[in-house]
């Protein structure tokens, strides 16, 4: 009996990002939900394809009509509101129905980018020194120029721009302002590292594997922060997207191979992350790694910097999507919660009868 799997993600709809000119990697879903439905369907799995859009109370009756052993989670959380990305993970959760990538308390905590970064100096893995400022109390900040100006709680680049790396307090105040005002009432400014940056996927449950190391190369006129902005990842006629390349695997040592590997795989094991994360890093001048970034759940389309290190691995695209869902069917995370559930779906499409549970090898 073939596993049955739902693609789900969330339906592109109007929202903040209009307004901003973000919308490219609202609609860019879609491009990962047909990739990952094309590939489902020749690795011999049974795949439907399943568009949330609100209310909440719409969600959790979409999810529930679900007969599925497995959930192939692309929701990014509603148009403009990250912070719903959650919503679907934990309802399957309440199900027992099982999802790939992290499980919602991962997502969750990776909302709030700050909060993150203050566990993870607590616990001693080095990110850049940083506050949450907001027009009210510009007075407080102390950190070094040259600072760069995040939303606290975006993702896909939302919100960075070459103006987002500031060198004095007139230009600081001017973009936390603009943050603040656009995307929900504090930003998120840290010490900027203006050195080598890498990104590593991690994958894993119990235990971790590392692709290669992939590293950002610019190509920018002089004066534009080498930075991995909105128009970087999304705006194919823009200087930044023509001057940002990646080389993998990255030109590293041996040495610095392990060293990233090593940290990256700490800080997926730090959040409690399950299938695939992706982590950023940056080198700072004394030669020392920061984690810019955890990215639970990264964008999977075809071009994106986890696909190309798995193509790095020796690993075709279809493989990379199995080994994700297998991760997913191998967590055993509801088996350790004592999961009572027994799947609804009891007779397969050729008449077989089997109680099997949803989670099972594929």
């Amino acid at each position: 009996m073939r596993t049955r799997i739902a693609i789900v993600y969330n339906k592109p709809c109007p929202s903040r990002y209009d307004a901003t000119g973000e919308t490219k990697a609202v609609v860019d879903v879609l491009q990962s939900v047909d990739a990952v439905y094309q590939a489902l369907l020749e690795l011999g799995y049974y795949a439907v394809r399943v568009p949330l859009s609100p209310p909440v109370e719409r969600v959790r009756r979409d999810l529930n009509s679900l007969d599925v052993d497995l959930v192939f989670n692309l929701f990014e959380g509603f148009c403009g509101y990250p912070e719903t990305e959650v919503l679907v993970p934990e309802t399957l959760e309440e199900m027992w129905i099982a999802c790939t990538g992290c499980h919602g308390s991962v997502l969750k905590l990776t909302i709030d980018k700050a909060k993150v970064k203050a566990m993870m100096k607590a616990a001693g893995i080095p990110t850049p020194d940083f506050q949450v400022l907001n027009p009210r109390i510009m007075h407080m900040f102390q950190l070094k120029y040259p600072c760069i100006v995040k939303p606290r709680g975006e993702h896909a680049s939302h919100g960075v721009s070459e103006r987002s790396v500031v060198n004095n307090f007139t230009s600081l105040e001017k973009q936390v302002k603009a943050v603040s005002e656009t995307y929900g009432g504090s930003a998120l400014v840290e010490e900027f590292i203006d050195g080598r940056e890498f990104s590593i996927t991690v994958l894993g449950n119990s235990s971790e594997s590392v692709l290669p190391v992939s590293e950002i190369i610019y190509s920018l006129p002089p004066g534009i922060p080498r930075i991995l902005t909105f128009a970087a990842k999304w705006e194919a006629d823009s200087p930044y997207f023509h001057g940002t390349g990646v080389v993998c695997p990255a030109e590293i040592t041996a040495g610095e191979r392990e060293c990233f590997s090593g940290l990256a795989q700490a800080a997926f094991r730090f959040l409690g992350c399950r299938g695939y994360a992706r982590i950023d890093l940056r080198v700072d001048e004394a030669g020392q790694i920061k984690v810019i970034e955890i990215n639970p759940n990264p964008d999977i389309s075809p071009g994106s910097g986890a696909v190309r290190q798995a193509a790095a691995a020796g690993m075709t695209y279809n493989q990379f999507i199995e080994k994700i869902v297998k991760l997913a069917l191998e967590d055993g995370y509801y088996e350790k919660r004592g999961s009572p559930y027994v799947s609804k779906r009891q007779t397969g499409p050729d008449g077989d009868t089997a109680a099997h549970t949803r989670i099972q090898t594929a």
